[in-house]
């Protein structure tokens, strides 16, 4: 990989495993696994003779050369980014070298990026979507429900039980959920949501263990749990036949934007998030600055008549 250490040493294969094995989410170990092996693939191939600066920056205008989205590209120039850091702290690569590879920019957006929120009106065709006659549309349905009406990830759907969802200052509520960061949260239930959740748990006999679980043709439960992957299809399936396909995601941002419509406290849809920052709730709102109703008109104030 460098001067030091060429691609074919072994020790660039544990380099990258020590990379991933310091992510905490599945999906970021993927897209860092993929992401590295292409970047190996390309030094490689190229003929690299050492890993420096100049080395991904050369890498960085060939992923911009191939119309990749900045996001994109980014993603990719992080992973490098750790993999030369590790390299570093593993006595592979001069930590000078390493701290320069830190240094290389990535791609600025132009804009930001839109999402997609369903309406109120459309939220609820894609509730009623599910046929309640089968096994399936049960358990699809409770899926929508508790997606819609908490707006949880699609891997917290996949990875709830039974036992998070407790009674707590007389209503329901999903505890102790680990999300995104490791950051743990509670996040209300709305009774609607429990009842779709009930009907399916009754139906398949669920008492403890994975709410959602894989089926099979005639009504059985295939006893794992559904994966991520199962419930952005779900959402995917239900979605285009009520016409406005979407994605998993952006049931995250209808639940933010329909409880905020809905006069929901903006401190308490960021803590049903699990974001870690108010401006990341204020881009799935979509807000944008009202003038003619702004904050200051609600403060209450008056200044005291004069003479």
């Amino acid at each position: 990989m460098t001067a030091l250490v060429p691609v074919s040493d072994g020790r660039v294969d544990a380099l990258v495993q020590v990379v991933l094995d310091g992510l905490t989410s599945e999906n970021s170990r993927r897209a860092y696994g993929v992401a590295l092996r292409e970047f190996l693939g390309w030094y490689v191939a190229t003929g690299q003779g050492r890993l420096d600066k100049a080395t991904v920056q050369s890498y960085k205008a060939k992923l911009q050369a191939d119309g990749l989205a900045p996001a994109t590209v980014n993603l990719k120039l992080s992973a490098v980014r750790k993999l030369a850091a590790e390299a570093a702290d593993n006595g592979a690569l001069d930590p000078v070298i390493a701290n320069g590879i830190g240094k290389v920019k990535g791609v600025k957006s132009a804009g930001a990026r839109a999402g997609n929120w369903l309406t109120q009106e459309q939220a609820q065709r894609l509730l009623n979507a599910p046929d309640l006659a089968t096994f399936r549309g049960l358990r699809d349905r409770a899926v929508l429900a508790v997606m819609l009406g908490c707006g949880l990830r699609r891997s917290e759907v996949a990875a709830l039980t039974v036992a998070h969802v407790q009674q707590r200052d007389g209503r329901w509520v999903v505890v102790d959920l680990v999300g995104k960061g490791l950051r743990v949260r509670s996040v209300p239930m709305p009774s609607w949501a429990k009842a779709a959740l009930d009907v399916w748990t009754r139906a398949a006999g669920i008492t403890e263990g994975p709410v959602f679980r894989a089926t099979r043709k005639g009504g059985h439960l295939d006893g794992d749990s559904m994966t991520p992957q199962a419930i952005a299809d779900v959402v995917r399936l239900y979605s285009a036949q009520v016409g406005t396909p979407i994605a998993a995601h952006d049931l995250r941002r209808t639940f933010a934007k329909l409880a905020h419509k809905g006069s929901g406290k903006l401190d308490q849809i960021q803590l049903s998030l699990g974001h870690a920052s108010i401006r990341t709730t204020e881009k799935y709102l979509g807000v944008t600055q009202d003038l003619q109703d702004a904050p200051c008109d609600h403060l209450g104030l008056r200044l005291e008549a004069t003479a």
